[in-house]
C-alpha cells in the first residue's frame, strides 16, 4: 500500500524532488518542498512542478544568489509559495510548558461532552489542552475475527503529549480546556487510556530524521467509542493516493465541518513543535487552510467517505496531513474493512 501512494503520473517528478529536495531545504527560509502545480498571479495552471515553500516570500532583488531558489531543476521548474510558519496543532494544542493556547470556542466548535464519542469531537490526554478525536478503529489483526479492543485515534500531540507521556496515561473527552475533569477529580471524563503512539523525532544537532506520521491511538470501551464522524459520516474505504485539486472534508473541535482543496502532494516540511523543537515530516499531503488550533487529529476524507489522512499542523494558509496508510501502518490498526 505505500508504494501506492503516489499517483503514477508523478514518480518520475518525485525522483527530481527526492534527488535535489535536501539543497533545497538547506536555502534560509525553506521550510518545505513538495510536487504541485504552477500558481501565476493566484491561478493555478496545468504544469506540474516542484513546490518550494517558505515562511516568507521576499522579491528577488533581496536575496542572494546563494539564497534564491532555482527556477528549473533537471528541466523541471520549481514555484515558491509561501505558507508562514508551520506549527503541529495549527498554533493550537500545546502540552505543560508548550509555547502556544487554543483561542475560545465558537458557534463550530465541538466541546462537548459526547458518549458514544465521535470523530470531529474534542479530546486530549490530561496534560494537553484539547485537540480533535478523529475516528475510533481497531487492531490491524486478526481480520475476520474478533476485534478485541477498540480506539480512539489522533495525534501523538493530541494523546500522547509529544511523546511526554505514559502508556496507561488518562485520555479525557471533552479535553481539559473544553471542561473535562482532570484525573484527580474523577473518572466522569477518562473515555481512554493511552495504549501507542509513534515517537516523534526531532532535529537534533544536524541530524533531520524524517517523521511520517504524528499518530496514536488509546483504548476504550466499546459502548463509549463510534466509528462515525460527525457531519461526516462513516468511512468507506481509504483514499492512499490523493491527487493535487481533490476536495477533501473534516469536521474538527474548533472549526467543525470544513471542505478543502489538495494543492501538494508528496510534501517534505519542518513542523515547529514549541520550546525550540523542530520535526521533519515526509511524504506529507497539503491542502488550502482548513483548520484552526484544536483541529489536530481530525480525520480528513474525500467525498465519498475515503479516508485521506489524519490533520495534524498548518499555517494561516495551509494545512498539513499525514497519509492515511502510514498512519494505519505505523499503528497497526485498521480503519475500515475495506
Amino acid at each position: 500500500m505505500i508504494n501506492q501512494t503516489l499517483p503514477k503520473e508523478f514518480a518520475d517528478l518525485a525522483a527530481v524532488q527526492n534527488k535535489n529536495e535536501n539543497k533545497l531545504l538547506a536555502l534560509p527560509n525553506v521550510c518545505g518542498v513538495a510536487l504541485g502545480r504552477k500558481i501565476t498571479g493566484g491561478v493555478e495552471s496545468d504544469e506540474d512542478v516542484i513546490t518550494v515553500l517558505v515562511n516568507q516570500k521576499f522579491p528577488p532583488e533581496l536575496l542572494s544568489r546563494g539564497e534564491k531558489v532555482p527556477t528549473k531543476i533537471s528541466d523541471v521548474r520549481t514555484d515558491v509559495v509561501e505558507v508562514g510558519e508551520l506549527f503541529a496543532g495549527d498554533r493550537g494544542e500545546a502540552g505543560e510548558g508548550g509555547g502556544n493556547t487554543i483561542q475560545a470556542a465558537f458557534s463550530p466548535s465541538l466541546t462537548r461532552r459526547v458518549r458514544p464519542a465521535m470523530g470531529g469531537f474534542s479530546v486530549g490526554h490530561y496534560k494537553v489542552t484539547a485537540g480533535t478525536l478523529g475516528t475510533c478503529c481497531y487492531d490491524l489483526e486478526p481480520f475476520p475475527g474478533f476485534a478485541r479492543k477498540c480506539y480512539i485515534l489522533s495525534n501523538n500531540h493530541v494523546l500522547a503529549n509529544s511523546n511526554d507521556a505514559q502508556i496507561g496515561d488518562p485520555i479525557l473527552q471533552p479535553g481539559l480546556f473544553d471542561g473535562g475533569l482532570s484525573p484527580e477529580l474523577g473518572d466522569a471524563d477518562i473515555i481512554a487510556r493511552l495504549s501507542r503512539f509513534v515517537p516523534i523525532k526531532y532535529h537534533s544537532g544536524g541530524e533531520r530524521p524524517c517523521n511520517y506520521v504524528d499518530a496514536a491511538i488509546a483504548e476504550g470501551d466499546l459502548q463509549d467509542l463510534s466509528r462515525e464522524i460527525y457531519w461526516g459520516g462513516h468511512l468507506k474505504r481509504l483514499y492512499v493516493a490523493p491527487k493535487i485539486g481533490d476536495v477533501v472534508q473534516k469536521t474538527g473541535r474548533t472549526t467543525g465541518f470544513t471542505t478543502g482543496t489538495i494543492t501538494n502532494i508528496n510534501a517534505t516540511v519542518d513542523v515547529n513543535y514549541g520550546s525550540g523543537r523542530i520535526a521533519r515530516f515526509c511524504r506529507q499531503i497539503i491542502t488550502n487552510a482548513m483548520s484552526a488550533g484544536g483541529d489536530s487529529g481530525s480525520l480528513v476524507c474525500n467525498l465519498d467517505e475515503g479516508a485521506v489522512g489524519l490533520l495534524f499542523a498548518g499555517s494561516t494558509t495551509h494545512t498539513i496531513i499525514n497519509n492515511i496508510a502510514f498512519v494505519q501502518l505505523a499503528l497497526k490498526i485498521r480503519l475500515t474493512e475495506t
